[in-house]
């Protein structure tokens, strides 16, 4: 008699063609974009927080003066 020999895969598999995997690859995609967005928003927040204060404060009445806002009085 011949053994039959089987191998099995480790990890996830995947089942090419299928409406599955579809849905999976769109969910991933969704999941790398959200965690790139979520990334330069942070940095646009980062970077941008103060600049925006400063613009705020320089439209506002009574006008400040540029050295008024940014002293600590």
């Amino acid at each position: 008699m011949a053994s039959k020999v089987t191998l099995k895969s480790k990890g996830k598999t995947t089942n090419k063609g299928s409406k599955g995997s579809d849905e999976r690859s769109v969910a991933q995609s969704v999941k790398e974009w959200s965690t790139w967005a979520m990334k330069k928003a942070k940095v646009v927040t980062h970077y941008g927080f103060i600049p925006l204060i400063i613009v705020i404060g320089m439209n506002s009445e009574p006008k400040p003066q540029l050295s008024q806002l940014l002293s600590p009085v």
